[in-house]
C-alpha cells in the first residue's frame, strides 16, 4: 500500500499544472526576480497600449490623434505643445495610424512621391518594426500592400502585397521629408494622397466612422501614465494584452520563468488571487524595472567622443528586452538602423552634463559631416525628452538649413541660450531656458561608414 501511494503521488505532482508546480518550489527572492524581468519585458506591450488610448481618443483626425485604423498627419513641425511622442523631430512631417487587423486586414495605398524622401515604418505591438515601406526599400513609386493579422488568413486583391503583422495592434509612424515651413504645401499634397480603409472597402468609397470618445482618458504623456500605474494594473493590463497580441517566436525562456509566478500568454491573471510571495514580488517590481529601463537608453549603444549610438537594440531587438523597454520609454517608433541611426549627447567632450546655461560648439570639419543618402538634423531636448520655448523657435538644425560654412569647408553649430550674434546665427541651435539637456543627431538612410564605425560625431565642447 505504501508503495502505491508513493507512485500516486509522485503522479499527482506532475499532473499539476507547470505555474502551480513550478511556484511550489519558488523562493521569495526568485519570484522578485522574475517579477522584475516581467515588468521589463511587458513594458512595450503595456506603454503601446497608453500611446494608443491617448492618440486614438477623438472623433476624426485631429493633428496627429484619429480613431483606430485612421491616418493623422502632422501638417507643420512639432512644436513644445506635443507630448505623446518623446523625443519628437522637427525636420520631417509625421503620418500615423494606430491599427487594429484582429478582424480584417487594413489595405494601405500610398501615391509616388515624386522623389521625395519618405519612410513608413509599420511597428507591432511590442514596438518590433515588422516592415518598413518608403525610399530605402520599396522605391518612391506608387504602391499598394495590406497589413495583415497574424491570424488571417484569405485572399488580398490582385496587385495587393502583404505585411503580416506578428500582433493583432501596432502603429505607423511615418516620416516625410520637409525641407521648411515652405514645402508644407507640397509635404500636405502627398500625405492627403495616402489611403488607409479595411479590406472589405476594397472598391467603394469608402468613409471613416466617427471615433468613439472616452471624456476620462488620461492625456498625459504615456510614460508619466505609466510610471503611475499600481503593480496589480500593470500586470493584469498584460495579461489582457497578450491575447490579441501574442509573443514573438523566441520568447520561450522568458514566457516559462513568468509561468512560475502565474502570468502566461492567453490566460487571465488576477492580482489578488496570486500567493502573496508572488504578489509582494509584483508589487516591488516596478521601481527597481523602471530604474533599469531609464538607465538603459542611456547606456545603450557604444560611446564616442561624448556621442552614444545604439547599432544594435532599436527597431527590431530579438530577446534583448531591456534595450527594448529602454527606447520605448525614450524613443518610441525608432527606426532599424538601416533607416536612420540616432547619435545621442547627454555629456559634452570632457564628460559633464549638458547645462543650458553653458555654451558649446559642435564642429564638423569637411569630412567629417555626417554621411548620409536622405538627410541629417540635430534636435535640442530638454529634461523631459520634449521640446521647449526659445527666442527663434529653432528646435533642430540640419542639412537643409542655409548653414555658412567656414572657408575649409568646415562647419560649427553653436549651441547655447542667448544669441552667438547677428553672424552666427544661421547655425545656432538654442538651450532651453533651464536645466539640463540633450540632442539627437539623426542620420535618415546613413551611409556605410556611418553603420560600421569609421565615422563617428564630433565631441560637443563647452566655450569658456
Amino acid at each position: 500500500m505504501k508503495k502505491t501511494f508513493a507512485i500516486a503521488s509522485v503522479g499527482l505532482a506532475l499532473a499539476l499544472p507547470f505555474s502551480a508546480f513550478a511556484r511550489q518550489q519558488l523562493s521569495a527572492s526568485d519570484a522578485q526576480e522574475i517579477a522584475r524581468e516581467a515588468y521589463i519585458y511587458a513594458y512595450p506591450l503595456v506603454i503601446m497600449k497608453i500611446t494608443k488610448d491617448v492618440s486614438t481618443n477623438v472623433v476624426q483626425p485631429l493633428g496627429l490623434t484619429a480613431p483606430v485604423n485612421q491616418l493623422a498627419h502632422s501638417r507643420a513641425f512639432p512644436d513644445p505643445n506635443l507630448t505623446v511622442v518623446v523625443r519628437p523631430n522637427a525636420d520631417t512631417l509625421y503620418t500615423s495610424l494606430s491599427f487594429d487587423v484582429a478582424k480584417e486586414p487594413l489595405i494601405v495605398d500610398i501615391p509616388d512621391s515624386a522623389g521625395r524622401y519618405y519612410l513608413m515604418p509599420w511597428l507591432d505591438a511590442w514596438t518590433d518594426v515588422f516592415a518598413s515601406s518608403g525610399t530605402r526599400t520599396t522605391g518612391n513609386g506608387a504602391q499598394k500592400f495590406a497589413i495583415t493579422g497574424p491570424n488571417w488568413h484569405g485572399k488580398l486583391p490582385d496587385g495587393v502585397s502583404e505585411y503580416r503583422s506578428p500582433t493583432a495592434n501596432g502603429l505607423l509612424i511615418g516620416r516625410v521629408q520637409t525641407n521648411g515651413p515652405a514645402d508644407y504645401e507640397a509635404v500636405h499634397g502627398f500625405q492627403n494622397a495616402i489611403r488607409a480603409y479595411p479590406l472589405i472597402a476594397e472598391g467603394t468609397s469608402y468613409v471613416p466612422p466617427k471615433g468613439i470618445v472616452n471624456a476620462a482618458q488620461d492625456k498625459t504623456p504615456p510614460v508619466d501614465q505609466v510610471d503611475k500605474m499600481s503593480a496589480p494594473a500593470f500586470f493584469e493590463l498584460f495579461s489582457q494584452l497578450m491575447k490579441d497580441n501574442p509573443p514573438h517566436a523566441n520568447d520561450y525562456p522568458i514566457l516559462d520563468r513568468m509561468k512560475m509566478i502565474g502570468i502566461e500568454p492567453g490566460k487571465n491573471f488576477s492580482y489578488a488571487a496570486a500567493p502573496q510571495f508572488v504578489q509582494d514580488a509584483l508589487k516591488a517590481a516596478p521601481e527597481p524595472a523602471l530604474e533599469q529601463i531609464k538607465g538603459a537608453f542611456r547606456k545603450s549603444g557604444t560611446l564616442a567622443n561624448g556621442w552614444r549610438t545604439n547599432m544594435t537594440a532599436i527597431g527590431t531587438y530579438g530577446a534583448d528586452y531591456l534595450h527594448r523597454a529602454g527606447v520605448a520609454y525614450a524613443g518610441l517608433g525608432a527606426n532599424v538602423i538601416e533607416d536612420a541611426i540616432y547619435p545621442t549627447a547627454f555629456t559634452d567632450s570632457e564628460g559633464k552634463a549638458l547645462l543650458s546655461d553653458q555654451r558649446y560648439v559642435l564642429r564638423f570639419n569637411k569630412d567629417q559631416i555626417p554621411p548620409v543618402r536622405a538627410f541629417w538634423s540635430l534636435t535640442m531636448y530638454d529634461d523631459r525628452q520634449l521640446f521647449t520655448e526659445n527666442p527663434i523657435g529653432r528646435y533642430a538644425i540640419g542639412d537643409r538649413d542655409k548653414l555658412q560654412f567656414g572657408p575649409d569647408g568646415s562647419l560649427e553649430i553653436y549651441i547655447q541660450r542667448e544669441s552667438p550674434g547677428k553672424d552666427k546665427e544661421a547655425n545656432w541651435l538654442p538651450t532651453p531656458a533651464k536645466g539640463q539637456f540633450s540632442m539627437n543627431l539623426r542620420l535618415y538612410w546613413p551611409e556605410a561608414k556611418a553603420l560600421n564605425g569609421s565615422w563617428v560625431p564630433q565631441p560637443v565642447k563647452r566655450v569658456e
